[in-house]
């Protein structure tokens, strides 16, 4: 999917556009607080933003803009043990929602693509007390 630049909005006090990135980044927020996400699934590129210190927001997301729609991709990692369809349900009423209510736009599809599972991290066993530490 490529991303285009939405015309301009014309109003009597000038003119408003919204950047595609801005919408990229409504999406990630939206997708990441549906419970069952454990993160979003980026590319190359996002990986090294990431190693560089720099939290890419939009990670993971793909928007196709027009004047008055946009279509919308997810690319998620879910969490072990939870129900794929209703969180990708739930991931589509949320982006949907949050997009249209922030932009105005309307947003005709949003497709989720689940490409990882993250399974829990192992507990890890407790030191036990009075035993000496070998390594600090």
């Amino acid at each position: 999917m490529t991303t285009l630049a939405a015309d301009y909005e014309k109003t009597d006090m000038g003119t408003i556009q919204i950047a595609p990135e801005v919408i990229e980044v409504i999406a990630g927020l939206a997708t990441v607080e549906v419970p069952g996400v454990a993160g979003m699934s980026g590319g190359f590129a996002g990986g090294i933003a990431e190693l560089l210190g720099r939290k890419n927001l939009s990670k993971g997301v793909k928007v196709e803009v027009g004047q008055r729609e946009a279509a919308v991709d997810v690319s998620i990692v879910i969490e072990f043990g939870t129900r794929i369809p209703e969180v990708a349900s739930e991931i589509q009423r949320n982006v949907k929602h949050a997009i249209e209510s922030m932009t105005g736009l309307n947003v005709v599809e949003v497709n989720v693509h689940i490409h990882d599972v993250q399974f829990k991290a192992a507990a890890k066993p407790e030191e036990e007390e009075g035993a000496p530490l070998r390594v600090k």
